[in-house]
């Protein structure tokens, strides 16, 4: 198998740098994915990469092949470095064409290469398109829940946890604690690993695989996505405390859940909050009254909406408008957080599922986490059925159609059974939380002191530890 790799290798470099005649012309981040793929499986290719574009480099007068040569050579030197062996060749080879525009840019790639790990996948579309483009510089567009975006520098090895460092630095934010990256495509939004490099996640997350002939030869198409920076982890959120994730994240990302319904929420409650969005809405301009029966679905949950008539709405509405008088709409908006924070539910990521293991429980179910732990309730009347905190959850598993949960040991623990299309998304987010407090608790006690039993426990992917 490795010998049947090796032998054809040379060609996907030879028809990307248009040496070699096609019948049919492929994109180059199909030739990339042939080149660079199996390299990165199996590390005994990767010195024959960088002897086979050395090679087809050396004494080339062919202009155009010449660039591209050059093109895949700084995609290499950016994935994994060559061996030992081949190390000081290749260096020798690149400082011999010093001239050459991406001569030092793929030197000093190469050195970086030497002390960080090799990369997991072939470069992603973005890389492909900015090389082509004769930059070595890429810059990607990360967009935020108040649908405002900005634009970041993110290099070939560039981990996303570095990426979301920068962004909060970038935003002045109190902290980066609690916040993720995460790929938006047609079908769903996952979060990133944090501990991955940016480009290979969001390879992993865009590619999918074509079928048929070209799933043979390694093809793939990328998806649109948007890259979106949110609020993952709701732990020390103050609102007040840090205006500028309170406007850009905390207000946009909690607004929709409140609007859903997934709170309890007094009569008196709702007319103030309503009060207060509607100054979001409209700021001072007091000829919108008459709109408000309009807008209601913007300003009262959906569940609520039937409470009073329209006009009952809007008399109320007005008059709460009217007292909070001289608050500003950013004001408006922390006064909202202030008052929803104040609630258990608040930032709680809300999961609505169909079980099948608790005969006393409605058959669909309202699956709620937070930094609290699961707590599972009555969609139609939010009635809270049970609270677990994380140390009583023993395991978790998800599929494409399932989310599996136990709780409690063996002997008196019980299992929940639950079919949902979001059960990769409640799986992260059990494990993201589950994460945070082992860090904790490990950065908090020496290593030394942990037990073997302590130790291997706090090892296990889906076996969190007990913490008061």
């Amino acid at each position: 198998m490795t010998f049947t790799v090796v032998l054809n290798s040379p060609l996907p470099i030879l028809k990307y740098m248009g040496d070699y005649p096609v019948k049919n012309i492929r994109s180059p981040i199909e030739l990339t994915d042939q080149i660079f793929g199996p390299a990165l499986q199996h590390m005994a290719l990767r010195d024959e990469i960088y002897c086979q574009i050395m090679k087809q480099m050396t004494s080339n007068n062919n202009g155009l092949s010449l660039e591209r040569g050059w093109q895949l050579m700084w995609l290499c030197c950016g994935l994994f470095p060559p061996s030992q062996a081949l190390l000081r060749h290749t260096q020798r080879f690149l400082e011999s064409r010093a001239r050459e525009p991406l001569s030092a840019a793929c030197l000093q790639r190469l050195k970086g290469m030497l002390s960080i790990d090799a990369r997991k996948m072939p470069p992603h579309q973005v890389e492909v398109d900015a090389i082509q483009q004769n930059s070595s510089q890429i810059f990607h567009k990360i967009h935020f829940p108040n649908e405002k975006t900005e634009i970041f520098e993110v290099t070939t090895t560039t981990r996303i946890r570095d990426l979301c460092r920068n962004i909060a630095n970038n935003l002045a934010l109190s902290s980066a604690d609690g916040y993720s990256l995460f790929a938006k495509t047609t079908n769903k939004i996952v979060s990133m690993n944090d501990q991955q490099y940016f480009f290979d996640n969001l390879k992993q997350l865009t590619d999918t695989p074509k079928k048929g002939k070209r799933a043979k030869e390694g093809a793939a198409s990328i998806i649109p996505y948007l890259v979106l920076f949110m609020r993952k982890l709701w732990f020390n959120v103050t609102p007040g405390k840090d205006l500028m994730a309170d406007l850009t994240f905390h207000f946009p990302q909690e607004l929709p859940k409140y609007l859903r319904g997934y709170h309890t929420v007094s009569k008196e409650e709702l007319i103030d909050l309503a009060g207060l969005l509607f100054r979001v809405k409209v700021d001072t301009d007091r000829s919108q009254f008459v709109m408000i029966p309009k807008m209601l679905k913007d300003l009262v949950p959906a569940d609520q909406q039937k409470m009073m008539s329209s006009e009952d709405w809007k008399k109320h509405i007005i008059n709460a408008y009217n007292k909070q008088a001289g608050i500003t709409v950013d004001e408006a908006k922390v006064n909202f957080l202030k008052s929803v924070s104040q609630w258990p539910t608040f930032g709680c990521a809300f999961f609505e599922v169909k079980q099948t293991s608790e005969r006393s429980y409605p058959s669909i179910i309202m699956i709620a986490i937070s930094k609290q732990g699961v707590t599972l309730s009555d969609p139609k009347t939010k009635e809270v059925l049970v609270m677990y905190p994380f140390s009583k959850i023993t395991n978790w598993s998800s599929g494409s159609t399932y989310f599996h949960m136990d709780i409690g040991s063996l002997v008196k623990g019980n299992t929940l059974l639950c079919e949902t299309s979001l059960g990769y998304k409640i799986d992260d987010l059990l494990k993201s939380y589950v994460s945070m407090y082992q860090d904790e608790r490990t950065n908090a006690m020496p290593r030394n002191q942990l037990g073997a039993e302590e130790h291997s426990r706090l090892q296990h992917r889906h076996m969190p530890f007990f913490f008061n």
